[in-house]
């Protein structure tokens, strides 16, 4: 997109982390701002901070796994500000369990907010992209959605599909003049690691600690998706990271996995 200024972002999963952050950055570029999530403490503190920088802030607390919900934020948006041109499909959760212990509801859980929160923004406020003379969408998948991971079969599921339903969406948009860009994260230092369904609390701590240590700041990664928005890219890698896994995927795909392997037997072994 050539021009941010006074068009309308909508961002989900806007309380906190990258949500936030990513809100934050386009205000400063000068487009208004809606929100959504279902924290609706943070998302008040998030509306005041884009306030503070003189531009519109609409914001509705919303599961975005609720279709319902989702066809209300929309309408409301277009009401309070006008039409969208760009769209953040950020809002996701984790769940760290083998898929033997996983449970299918928890299953549901986050199917339901990880892909079908993004198939819902996107079905929901394409009408609205398409009144502009440029848009863009942005899905947040993760590395998690280049490789897969032990102990988190339903992450990497959801991931894996919202980079693919970018891609063909990307395929399918183009000619409307409407960017679409699959964000892949490594460490980023958010509530999700913290907030994840894990029943085992050492390991749960494990990786908190692990993100803290080596993850990069939200603010980071929102000016990493801007600038993608910017230059209209197709998938985005935010840090060091997520490159080298992408590398490794790859030129080194089974050998990538041994190695993941023999990682979460080591773990097995030390919990």
């Amino acid at each position: 997109m050539r021009n941010f200024q006074e068009r309308v972002a909508v961002v989900t999963g806007a309380a906190s982390g990258i949500g936030r952050a990513t809100a934050v950055a386009l205000a400063k570029k000068g487009c208004h701002i809606a929100i959504s999530d279902v924290n609706a403490e943070g998302l008040a503190e998030t509306s005041t901070t884009i306030r503070a920088l003189n531009r519109k802030c609409f914001s509705q607390t919303v599961d975005v796994s609720e279709k319902t919900q989702m066809v209300d934020f929309a309408a409301a948006v277009e009401a309070q500000l006008g039409p969208a041109a760009i769209l953040v499909n950020n809002a996701g959760v984790s769940v760290g369990e083998s898929f033997e212990e996983h449970s299918l509801e928890d299953f549901e859980w986050i199917v339901g907010i990880n892909f079908w929160g993004v198939i819902y923004g996107c079905k929901f406020f394409l009408p609205q992209l398409r009144k502009n003379e440029e848009a863009h969408i942005v899905n947040l998948s993760s590395v998690f959605g280049l490789m897969g991971v032990p102990l988190q079969t339903s992450y990497c599921a959801t991931k894996f599909a919202v980079r693919g339903f970018s891609e063909a969406l990307w395929t399918e948009l183009s000619e409307h003049n409407i960017g679409v860009t699959s964000v892949h994260p490594a460490g980023v230092k958010t509530n999700i690691a913290r907030s994840a369904r894990i029943s085992n609390l050492e390991r749960a701590q494990l990786g908190v600690d692990l993100i803290d240590r080596v993850g990069v700041k939200p603010e980071y990664a929102a000016a990493r998706i801007v600038r993608a928005i910017e230059r209209n890219q197709m998938r985005l890698l935010v840090s060091r990271d997520s490159y080298i896994i992408d590398q490794a995927k790859r030129w080194l795909p089974v050998l990538t996995q041994k190695i993941a392997r023999r990682s979460y037997q080591r773990m097995l072994r030390s919990t």
